[in-house]
């Protein structure tokens, strides 16, 4: 009986400790990266603005899984992405996938000005998380994991509209 008790106890107390330090992790990340093109804002805000040319320059948007719906909407395997808002320079994504949290992804251009022929692009991607713990440390890996996409990506870019 004594080591039943223990037992119960332990476990309470571990569950309770894995709790607390999960609190300790912020309840949104953000995930960004940036890098400078040499091209005109307006030739690179024609590939990033429509999804179906997100096929040039996208990993993994040539799969036959990615079905790309029309210039606002796809569906790449079981996410969901939409335009939520479109700026000048500004383009927001809504990327929803089954049993995950929404994430928000923002693509910006920014020029030195009109006659700039330099444009950094910032893509980056936001998620708000539950205080459930185990979504508190699996967010740990997004840096790492869609760190290294985004960086990918913007690469496949930068070659593309540098041409």
């Amino acid at each position: 009986m004594r080591v039943v008790k223990f037992g119960i106890i332990s476990v309470a107390v571990m569950v309770i400790m894995v709790l607390l330090i999960s609190l300790l992790f912020p309840s949104e990340v953000i995930v960004s990266r940036a890098t400078d093109i040499s091209a005109p804002s307006a030739k690179i805000d024609s590939l990033v603005r429509d999804m179906r040319l997100w096929n040039q320059w996208v990993e993994g948007m040539n799969l036959s899984i990615v079905k790309v719906y029309n210039a606002d909407s796809a569906l790449l395997g079981n996410t969901i992405v939409s335009l939520i808002a479109k700026t000048d320079s500004t383009y927001i994504t809504k990327w929803e996938a089954a049993n995950a949290p929404a994430q928000i992804s923002t693509i910006r251009l920014i020029t030195g000005g009109s006659a700039s022929t330099t444009t950094v692009v910032q893509w980056q991607f936001v998620q708000h998380l539950h205080w459930y713990p185990w979504e508190k440390f699996g967010s740990m890996m997004n840096d790492k994991i869609i760190g290294a996409r985004l960086e990918q990506n913007l690469a496949n870019l930068k070659k593309l509209a540098e041409k």
